[in-house]
């Protein structure tokens, strides 16, 4: 298999996908992120930004989190969401406007300077207000379909096992499996 780098400045990011593709490498570069409702767009704009800096098999990835309530948003614009309301704020939000449901989602996007490919992981659940004091993300807020506890109250092979990263890194060392 060729050598794999990982596109992302988030060592958490970095090793949630590590513990599922063990051999990968961290490239800390950080790459200008278009904003956009469509996270296929931000991948394709990053994998283009990052050959300007490499030719290496690389992977960039972009993760985000629909409410039903707001109609899919903050999805991808999820960071400034974060940002700006706190894990508190996006709770209340949520209960509020009376429906906590929500997706997480995960886009992968490889790219080895021949072919570009995408892998996607997603995972339903619902919005908590924090249960949790440390996380990653909106973990101390999410609890996927069919858990008792939020993502920030699971071990990482917990989360790893079922989480929207998880399951799109499962996606891509398949594909890189076959290639072999």
């Amino acid at each position: 298999m060729d050598e794999l780098h990982f596109i992302t400045s988030s060592g958490k990011k970095y090793e949630e996908v590590r513990a599922i593709i063990p051999n990968i490498q961290q490239m800390n570069l950080e790459l200008p992120e278009i904003q956009s409702i469509d996270a296929r767009a931000i991948i394709e704009a990053k994998l283009l930004e990052a050959r300007k800096y490499t030719d290496k098999t690389i992977i960039v990835e972009d993760t985000s989190l629909h409410f039903d309530c707001i109609n899919g948003l903050p999805g991808p614009l999820i960071k400034w969401f974060l940002e700006t309301l706190k894990e508190q704020g996006l709770a209340e939000m949520a209960m509020k406007l009376g429906n906590t449901n929500a997706v997480a989602r995960t886009i992968i996007g490889y790219s080895n300077g021949i072919e570009t490919r995408y892998f996607e992981g997603s995972v339903t659940g619902q919005i908590v207000y924090p249960r949790a004091t440390q996380g990653f993300g909106w973990d101390l807020i999410f609890i996927p379909e069919g858990c008792d506890k939020t993502c920030a109250e699971m071990t990482r092979e917990e989360k790893n096992a079922i989480s929207w990263r998880g399951k799109a890194a499962r996606e891509l060392k398949t594909y890189l499996e076959t290639r072999q």
